[in-house]
C-alpha cells in the first residue's frame, strides 16, 4: 500500500445509524497531507453504496458540509455515502499564500496550476477526480455509482468536473456556483495566478464555456438564492441559463426569494438534492 493509500483516522462520530469520519492521508497529487471527511450510512455495514461527493467552497475545509448541512439524517434514510474533500492543500506556507480570502489557501478552485509556485501543490483537480477517488474505493465499501455536489467555488468545481467528464457522475447540482469564473473577479483572480494568460487553459474550468463547446449533455440542477450578496457580481447563473438554452442543454435552474450564500441556505433544501441523487444513483444503468 503506497503512502497516499494509508489512513490515519483523526476523529469518528455517530450520526443517524451511520458514522462522519475524518481521516488524514498523503496526498502525491497535492505533495501534502490531506484530510478529508466521510459519511458512512448504517447501510455501509452490510455492503456497498453509492457515493456522493461535495465540493465546498472558499474558506471552506472538509468539515462544514458535514457540520452544518445536517444532511446525514436523509442519507443515512436513502444510504448515501457522502465524501467531502478539503479545498486546498495544506500546511505549505507558499509566498501570498493566506495572504487573502479567495486565493491560496482554503480557495484551490478545483483545478491544476500551471504557474510556479502553485503549480507543484495546487493539483486539486488531479485530487479530486483521480486520487482520493481511488484511496475511497480501496478503503471503503462503495459500489463504484457517484455522484457530485457543491456549494459556490464547490459548485463550480461540481459542474466543471462533470462536465468534463460525460458519464462519470450520474447526477450533478450545485448551490449558488460560480458559473463563469473567467468573466467575474473570483475566477479571474484565481485563474490568472494559478494558470496564467493560457485563454484555452482557462476555459476548461469554466461551466458556460464547457456547456457552449459541448463537451457533455449532463444535466445540471442549481438553486440559487436571490438574497445572496455574491448574486450579480460573482454568480451569475443567468449567464449559464442563456448558454444552456442556446445549446439547448438540460438545466434545472431554481430561484429562492428570501435566501442568502449561507449554509441556512443548503440545509434548506439539500434534502431535495439528496433525493435527486438518490434517483439516479439507484437507476438501473
Amino acid at each position: 500500500m503506497s503512502m497516499s493509500e494509508q489512513l490515519e483516522l483523526v476523529s469518528a462520530t455517530k450520526s443517524f445509524g451511520g458514522w462522519v469520519k475524518r481521516y488524514k492521508h498523503y496526498s502525491r497529487a497535492l505533495d501534502c497531507d490531506m484530510i478529508f471527511t466521510i459519511y458512512l450510512p448504517p447501510q455501509a455495514e452490510e455492503g456497498r453504496v453509492p457515493l456522493m461527493w461535495w465540493l465546498s467552497g472558499l474558506t471552506c475545509n472538509d468539515e462544514n458540509f458535514m457540520q452544518k448541512a445536517g444532511a446525514q439524517k436523509t442519507a443515512a434514510e436513502l444510504g448515501i455515502a457522502i465524501v467531502c474533500p478539503d479545498t486546498s492543500p495544506r500546511g505549505l506556507d507558499l509566498p501570498g499564500e493566506h495572504d487573502s480570502y479567495d486565493f491560496g489557501s482554503g480557495a484551490g478552485f478545483y483545478l491544476n496550476a500551471k504557474r510556479e509556485p502553485w503549480s507543484k501543490h495546487y493539483r486539486m483537480y488531479d485530487y479530486v477526480t483521480e486520487e482520493l477517488p481511488s484511496v475511497v474505493r480501496l478503503h471503503f465499501p462503495v459500489n463504484g455509482r457517484e455522484s457530485i455536489s457543491g456549494h459556490s467555488m464547490g459548485g463550480h468545481g461540481a459542474l466543471v468536473l462533470a462536465l468534463r467528464q460525460p458519464g462519470r457522475y450520474a447526477a450533478v447540482s450545485a448551490f449558488a456556483p460560480i458559473v463563469n469564473p473567467i468573466q467575474v473577479p473570483w475566477g479571474q483572480k484565481a485563474f490568472e495566478n494559478y494558470l496564467g494568460d493560457d485563454v484555452g487553459l482557462r476555459t476548461q474550468y469554466d461551466a458556460c464555456e464547457l456547456v457552449a463547446k459541448g463537451s457533455s449533455r449532463q444535466p445540471l440542477f442549481i438553486d440559487q438564492g436571490e438574497a445572496d450578496n455574491f448574486l450579480e457580481e460573482q454568480l451569475k447563473p443567468e449567464r449559464l441559463e442563456a448558454v444552456c438554452e442556446e445549446h439547448d442543454h438540460p438545466l434545472t435552474l431554481r430561484r429562492h426569494p428570501g435566501y442568502d450564500h449561507s449554509y441556512f441556505f443548503i440545509a434548506s433544501f439539500i434534502d431535495e438534492h439528496l433525493r435527486y441523487h438518490a434517483e439516479r444513483l439507484y437507476a438501473k444503468r
